[in-house]
């Protein structure tokens, strides 16, 4: 048996106090190791949050029953007795930066847990800690003092959904100081000035939006390994674009910290709209600012009768796809059809559209179309299913344009269709009909109609109000129009030309309740075409020039970098396998139809890229048949690659 000193420097003896040395064997346990610190340091306090760090490995040692020779662990090892939970600055979707306690100890996935139980928000699952930008802060700026709002008093939960009082969780209800700071973050805050807009970081480019992704933190391994200190900042941000099981009630933070990162995703071009879109995003900011300062306690004091319907709905939705397959076979046999001329192309590289007209039928899951409508007794010109498609708006209501977007699956990649209607009614039947479509439902399902008019809303919203100018003024000098549209916008317009078109748009939106008009602004948000894609630099196996990834929650895009076309797309349903040469930093994936792709990463480690795509297929296998607890162990396997947990 091996007898050796091993040195132990103790943080809560101070930054001067020397090591302590311990007189080890090779068959003691961590744990002994520990007892035996705590009695010479003959400090008395609680050490039950307290590890060793060894500073060599970069490691903790945190089995406790593993003796110093499975450890590895010889006399020149440098072991830190610290704490794991250390108080860290965390800045969020809505500008606030927090200062909270963290783990350090655990993997980044469990320590958003934490931290998302601290905050009351639920499916932690989807936002994780990135490297914030480097700012280039001016002389007049240095003295300018950050206000951080100190929540370390607060006691770290149990990971469990909190209980709450008076709307929100207890531990925020303890004295009005976190009184406060919770209504800031479930309330959207009030627009920052115009001079602080302009200092944001703003990407000019795929290759900036790459670059962005490539500060994501490893979520299978602690902050302490990938060098995060304590009192470092970090941002928590939603990381997946899948965002599942929203419930206005339950999820105040959530959705109000979700529609802060969609906006400034649109205020600092990280996603790109249509002039009418960005006019509609205005408006819906403009109102939600006024509402929110209005009546602040709306969000976590909801009426009865809110709760209620919010109940019903959560109701409908968890008893969704229980019916009778009696029931489902009498729908089919009663499904509606549609039948229309439309309009229909499809894109090839370096060709101008030139859409053709079609009678088309629209029955079950599939659209049909033949050359007239005389001969639809007959075959069919083609018959696409539209189970598992993508569908997305191409709308612009003031140019008459209503276009349907589709990519179909096929074992290449993704085939992509356009469909034109000549009209908002057309439009609104045959794009509820697609969406429906592409979930597996056929026409003859209840929300088709309500399907319909959520559809002819959208429309309304984005029409000009060309009757109502006497009734809207024609300026405001309450709007600060530079935290409501984009800087491209401000170059093209004056203030006194972008006022009346928000306050224009205002009056479709003004009627929403603050609830309303915050969901409202996602659903418009997420069916912008770019929505939810996150993109790299790669260089594909074979090309010698480098190229863009872009990873979707449901599908991976090839994209030109020079031009910026999309060169291919495929699903992730169609993915056989995928796996990482960690020697040579290469994804490798096989897909249906023995179509292989492998590429090396440019601006981000290929382990950020492996954990997006296991992190949304992980984000799949969530139901409500399942448990509410998180498979924690399926995330690392499919995220961890071979340094898994």
């Amino acid at each position: 048996m091996a007898v050796w000193d091993v040195s132990v420097t103790v943080e809560d003896l101070g930054p001067d106090a020397p090591p302590l040395t311990l007189s080890v064997t090779s068959d003691l346990h961590i744990g002994g190791v520990i007892l035996k610190l705590v009695e010479k340091t003959q400090l008395k306090h609680d050490w039950s949050d307290h590890a060793l760090w060894w500073e060599q490995k970069q490691q903790w040692l945190l089995r406790t029953a593993w003796t110093l020779e499975k450890c590895g662990i010889h006399a020149d090892a440098r072991l830190l007795f610290m704490r794991q939970h250390k108080p860290l600055k965390l800045g969020l979707p809505n500008g606030t930066t927090l200062r909270l306690h963290a783990c350090f100890s655990s993997p980044v996935f469990r320590t958003v847990r934490g931290i998302c139980s601290i905050l009351n928000i639920r499916h932690p699952e989807e936002l994780s800690l990135l490297r914030p930008m480097e700012e280039k802060k001016k002389k007049k700026d240095k003295d300018l003092v950050e206000e951080v709002y100190d929540l370390t008093d607060v006691p770290l939960t149990s990971g469990s959904r909190p209980c709450l009082y008076n709307g929100m969780p207890a531990h925020f209800a303890d004295s009005p100081k976190t009184e406060a700071v919770y209504k800031m973050l479930s309330v959207s805050q009030p627009p920052p000035a115009p001079e602080a807009v302009v200092k944001l970081y703003r990407p000019a480019s795929v290759v900036d939006k790459a670059h962005i992704n490539s500060r994501w933190l490893d979520s299978s391994r602690s902050l302490m390994q990938q060098g995060v200190q304590e009192n470092d900042r970090l941002w928590l941000r939603f990381k997946y674009s899948a965002y599942y099981d929203i419930e206005p009630k339950y999820d105040v933070v959530r959705l109000t910290q979700l529609y802060e990162q969609a906006r400034w995703a649109i205020l600092l071009e990280d996603i790109d709209c249509t002039e009418e879109e960005m006019m509609l995003f205005g408006a819906l900011q403009y109102h939600i600012n006024k509402v929110s300062q209005s009546e602040p306690q709306t969000m976590s004091s909801m009426a009865a009768m809110d709760d209620l319907d919010s109940a019903l709905q959560s109701l409908e939705v968890k008893m969704e796809g229980d019916g009778s397959s009696a029931t489902e076979m009498l729908d089919n046999m009663c499904a509606p059809e549609l039948n229309d001329y439309l309009k229909i192309f499809r894109p090839k590289r370096m060709t101008l559209k030139g859409y053709k007209q079609y009678w088309f039928k629209f029955q079950d899951t599939s659209i049909s179309y033949f050359k007239s409508k005389e001969e639809s007794i007959g075959e069919p010109i083609q018959q696409i299913n539209l189970k598992g498609c993508e569908v997305a708006p191409d709308v612009n209501v003031a140019g008459q344009k209503f276009l349907i977007r589709l990519l179909i699956p096929a074992p290449e990649g993704m085939n992509e269709v356009y469909l034109r209607c000549e009209n908002e009614q057309q439009y609104a039947q045959w794009m509820a009909g697609c969406r429906l479509a592409s979930k597996g439902k056929s026409l003859a399902d209840s929300r088709f109609q309500s399907e319909i008019q959520s559809i002819r809303s959208f429309l309304a919203m984005q029409k000009t109000n060309s009757g109502s100018h006497g009734n809207a003024p024609a300026t405001d000098d309450s709007i600060n129009t530079h935290s409501l549209v984009s800087p491209r916008y401000h170059k093209k317009y004056k203030v006194k030309q972008l006022t009346p078109r928000i306050l224009e748009a205002y009056q479709n939106v003004a009627q929403l309740s603050l609830m309303e008009a915050l969901q409202r602004f996602l659903q418009i948000w997420q069916s912008l075409p770019d929505f939810g894609v996150s993109f790299f630099v790669v260089r594909f196996k074979g090309s010698r020039k480098d190229e863009v990834l872009g990873i979707a929650p449901n599908r991976l895009i090839r994209i030109d970098l020079g031009v910026g076309d999309v060169v291919k797309t495929w699903r992730y349903n169609n993915m056989r396998q995928w796996n990482v040469n960690w020697d040579i930093r290469q994804v490798a994936i096989e897909f249906d139809g023995n179509v292989n792709i492998a590429f090396s990463c440019v601006t981000a480690d290929c382990k950020i890229v492996h954990e997006f795509i296991g992190g949304y297929i992980f984000l799949s296998t969530r139901s409500r048949d399942k448990s509410d607890t998180l498979n924690e162990e399926l995330f690392y396997k499919l995220t961890g690659g071979h340094e898994a947990l």
